[in-house]
C-alpha cells in the first residue's frame, strides 16, 4: 500500500511540496490537498478587473533568487515569463513624491548622499559621522531593523527609506521586524566584525552583482504556475475543507480523524498551532508569533486616463495625506497589462493597521481618493479619479511578523519536530515567493526521508 501524505494548506507552499513529493515518488504516494479556501493558490491569486486579469496577492518574484525561475523551467513554463520595464517607483513623503533611494539595502543606504532628498539635515549628519561612533555589537544578537538604523542614521531614514520598502512585503513597521530573519546577510556582516552599520551596508551592496532584471513573473498570472503545480503532482484536492485537529497515532498521523503516513503543514502560524495543540513542541513556539493582514483594490480606470510615468509609489511611514500603504501602476510596470486607462493596485494594511472593519465600498473610496493625491502631486490632476471597475481582495492574517528572536524560534522547531511531520510557508523561511519554494521543496525532500525510515 502506498504511503499517504496530507498537505494542509494550499497555496504556494503546499503545491510545491505536494510536486516535489511526486517528482521524488512517483506513483509510490498518494497526496491529499486540505484548502478551506474555495481555490487553491493562496495569494498566488488573480481577479478580472475591466476585462484585465490580475494579480492581487505577490506580484511578482525576485529572479536573483534562484528558486522561482528554476521551478518556472522545471515546469516547462519559461515561455510565459515576462519582467518589468524600466520605470522605477517613487516614495510619498511630506506630500510629496521623491525618487526611491538608490543603491540601499532595502532601503538602507550606505552613503547620506543617497537619502538627502528624503531625511533630515541633523540626519544625514547623524550618518556622516556614524562611522566614527563605536558600535556596540554582539555576535548572535538580534535587534529591530528600525532600532538599529533609527540608532546610527536617524528615524527619518527608517520611516522614509526603511519603511516604504519593508512594509508592502512585511505589512509592518522596520521596528516590529528582526535583522536576522529580513536582513540575513547584513547581520552575518556585524557578527563578522564590521565595524560600523555604513561600512556593513557598503561592503553588501558592492558585492551585489548583476544588472538584469530584479523581478519576474509569468504571462496569465499565477494561475498559470498553480494549474501546472496541480496537474503534474495529481493530488486529491479538497477545497473549502478546514482542519480541526491533527494528531500523532504509533503509525503516523491522524487528520480529523483519518489516517495519514505524514504530514506537510503550510497553513499560518496560528491556525498551525491551534490544530496541533496536542503537539506541544510545535503549537508552544508557533502561537507566540504574530500575523497582520493586508487588503488589495484592484481599479481598471477610464479610458483616456494617463498613469504617472512610474511603476508606482511606496508610502513613507510618517506620511498622513493618504491611506495606502502602496499603489502599484501595474499598466505601466508590465508592458502585457498596457492599456487605454490603465489599471492600479492599492494596497492597504500599512504597519499593521487592521482593515477587517472597513467594507469593500470604503476600500474602493480610499483607493480612488489617495490615487487622486498621488496622480495630482505627479503633475496629473484627476479628483476623483474615473473608475470603470474595482475589485477587492483580502489577505487577513496571513502575513507572519519576523520579530527579533525569529530565526532562533524557527530553528527551535525544526529541531524538535517530531518524524513525518513537517513544516512550511512563510512563516518559517521568507515571505517571498522563493523563498517559499525553496523552504517547500527542502521540507519535501526531508518527508521522503522520513518516510523511507519507516
Amino acid at each position: 500500500m502506498n504511503p499517504r501524505v496530507a498537505v494542509l494548506g494550499g497555496g504556494i507552499s503546499g503545491l510545491v511540496a505536494a510536486y516535489r513529493l511526486r517528482r521524488l515518488l512517483s506513483a509510490s504516494v498518494d497526496i491529499d490537498i486540505f484548502e478551506r479556501s474555495d481555490h487553491v493558490g493562496g495569494t498566488l491569486h488573480s481577479v478580472e478587473v475591466g476585462g484585465i486579469r490580475l494579480d492581487v496577492g505577490a506580484e511578482a518574484f525576485l529572479v536573483r533568487r534562484p528558486e522561482a525561475t528554476a521551478l518556472v523551467h522545471e515546469l516547462g513554463l519559461t515561455h510565459l515569463l515576462v519582467h518589468p520595464g524600466t520605470l522605477g517607483p517613487n516614495i510619498l513623503s511630506g506630500a510629496s513624491l521623491h525618487p526611491v533611494a538608490r543603491p540601499t539595502l532595502m532601503g538602507i543606504p550606505g552613503d547620506p548622499d543617497t537619502v538627502a532628498h528624503l531625511a533630515e539635515a541633523d540626519d544625514l549628519r547623524l550618518m556622516a559621522r556614524e562611522p566614527a561612533r563605536a558600535l556596540k555589537w554582539r555576535s548572535g544578537q538580534d535587534i529591530s531593523i528600525g532600532e538599529l538604523v533609527g540608532d546610527r542614521f536617524g528615524r527619518s531614514v527608517v520611516e522614509r527609506s526603511v519603511d516604504p520598502m519593508l512594509s508592502g512585503v512585511y505589512s509592518a513597521r522596520s521596528d516590529d521586524l528582526g535583522l536576522r530573519a529580513v536582513m540575513p546577510g547584513l547581520a552575518a556582516r556585524l557578527d563578522a566584525g564590521a565595524p560600523d552599520l555604513t561600512s556593513a551596508v557598503t561592503s553588501l551592496l558592492g558585492a551585489a552583482t548583476g544588472s538584469g532584471p530584479v523581478f519576474g513573473a509569468l504571462l496569465g498570472g499565477y494561475p498559470v504556475l498553480v494549474d501546472e503545480l496541480l496537474r503534474q503532482s495529481a493530488p486529491i484536492v479538497h477545497v473549502g475543507t478546514s482542519v480541526g485537529e491533527v494528531r500523532r497515532t504509533p503509525r503516523g498521523w491522524a487528520v480529523d480523524g483519518e489516517p495519514f503516513d505524514g504530514v506537510v503543514c503550510a497553513l499560518p502560524a496560528p491556525v498551525t498551532a491551534e490544530i496541533f495543540a496536542s503537539v506541544e513542541e510545535i503549537a508552544q513556539p508557533l502561537a507566540g508569533i504574530d500575523v497582520s493582514g493586508s487588503a488589495v483594490v484592484a481599479m481598471a480606470l477610464d479610458s483616456g486616463v494617463e498613469l504617472p510615468q512610474l511603476s508606482g509609489v511606496l508610502v513613507a511611514g510618517d506620511e498622513t495625506s493618504v491611506r495606502a500603504k502602496a499603489f502599484t501602476f501595474s499598466s505601466r510596470k508590465w508592458n502585457h497589462l498596457a492599456g487605454d486607462g490603465g489599471v492600479v493596485r492599492a494596497s492597504f494594511g500599512r504597519y499593521g493597521a487592521s482593515v477587517s472593519g472597513i467594507d469593500d465600498r470604503q476600500l474602493i473610496d480610499w483607493a480612488s481618493t489617495d490615487l487622486g493625491v498621488v496622480m495630482a502631486l505627479a503633475g496629473q490632476e484627476q479628483t476623483p479619479v474615473p473608475v470603470r471597475a474595482a475589485v477587492v481582495q483580502r489577505w487577513p492574517g496571513g502575513i507572519p511578523r519576523y520579530a527579533p528572536g525569529h530565526t532562533g524560534l524557527v530553528s527551535q522547531i525544526d529541531r524538535d519536530r517530531p518524524a513525518r511531520l513537517v513544516l512550511a510557508g512563510a512563516t518559517y523561511s521568507g515571505v517571498g515567493v522563493p523563498a517559499c519554494i525553496g523552504r517547500a521543496d527542502a521540507v519535501a525532500r526531508v518527508l521522503v526521508t522520513d518516510l523511507a525510515g519507516g
